[in-house]
Order: C-alpha cells, then structure tokens, then sequence
C-alpha cells in the first residue's frame, strides 16, 4: 500500500481515485446499487471534461448530465468537493472569473487521464449506454405510449366500428408510426 493523491490505496485493490470492482476480476460488473457512479469515477468524468474544454462547476455539471443523457444528474455538493480535490492534488487549476472558478487541467491531470485511458473510455461507455437507455425508458415515451394504448382499448371495446372509424384509426397510427420513425 502506498500514499497517492493525499490518501492510501492497496496497488492490487484500488485505483488513484478509489476503488473499482468493475475492472478487477471476480467483481467485474459490479457497482453499488442506487449510486450512478462508483467511487472515484466522477474525478475521472470532471478531469476529462476539463481536458476537452476549461470549464465552470455549473458547465460541468451540465455537462455529466448531458453525457448520462439526463440519466444522472451530479448535485453541486457532490462536484464542487471533487473540484476541490482535484485543484488541492495538481490535477486542475482554477482561475477567477468574476466571482466564479473556471477550472483547466494541469500537465498532471493530462498524463493522470492519459495512464487511466481505458478506465476513463469504460466510465464514459457506461454514461453514453445510461444516456440511451434513459431515452428509451424516458417517462414521457412511456406516458404517451399508455395513452395510445388506453385510448385504442376504450374505442375498441364495447362498439362496432365502422369502417370510416376504422380507417380513421388505421390512419391516425400510420402517421404516428410514420412521425416516430422520422424523428
């Protein structure tokens, strides 16, 4: 066990920023229920951010919500810590703006994301899939989906159709079918 970035980590056990069970054999997979992601990931997902474009906590913050497609939203007392970490180990460096910090990286946070580039690719392979099945799951698909489902089920039970109605119907979900494919 040595001494990194102002804490202990065991070398077989943990990475820079904390452990990760998901790139270590028997644990693969693995990450605790309810949390989005596992301890240290966020450090990564910040110091790339930074890396692509110096950056304000607020951009930052939107900008994990934007790479989780909405799946995930980071609150400020989660990153405004981590930014703190971050500056206090070398890794980025703030500068003032008008009440405000934008937050760069340091050659130390380039050659940190450059020997952890699988790990980082992994972490934001995961947000990119949370973004996809967050748009496929999204609560306003599924609420207008059980709208059209219910709507069918009350005009179809209980009453003969008739054949305009029918139609009518038959032409309402083609263009429906027609607008979901197009957008």
């Amino acid at each position: 066990m040595h001494r990194m970035f102002g804490f202990h980590r065991h070398t077989h056990h943990r990475g820079p920023f904390g452990h990760h069970g998901r790139h270590e054999g028997a644990h693969h997979g693995w990450r605790r229920p309810g949390r989005f992601f596992d301890h240290g990931d966020l450090r990564f997902v910040l110091l790339k951010l930074i890396a692509e474009s110096p950056r304000h906590g607020y951009e930052l913050i939107k900008a994990v919500e934007e790479q989780a497609g909405g799946a995930y939203t980071p609150s400020p007392g989660v990153v405004y810590p981590t930014l703190t970490l971050l500056e206090e180990t070398g890794l980025i460096a703030a500068e003032a703006q008008g009440g405000k910090k934008r937050y760069s990286i340091t050659p130390e946070g380039e050659a940190q994301l450059a020997a952890n580039e699988g790990q980082v690719a992994g972490i934001f392979d995961r947000m990119a899939q949370a973004a996809q099945a967050s748009a496929i799951f999204s609560p306003q698909i599924l609420r207008a989906r059980e709208n059209l489902k219910t709507a069918l089920k009350l005009k179809l039970t209980g009453q003969s159709l008739t054949k305009d109605q029918i139609a009518s119907i038959c032409d309402a979900l083609d263009a429906a079918a027609a607008a979901v494919e197009r957008a």
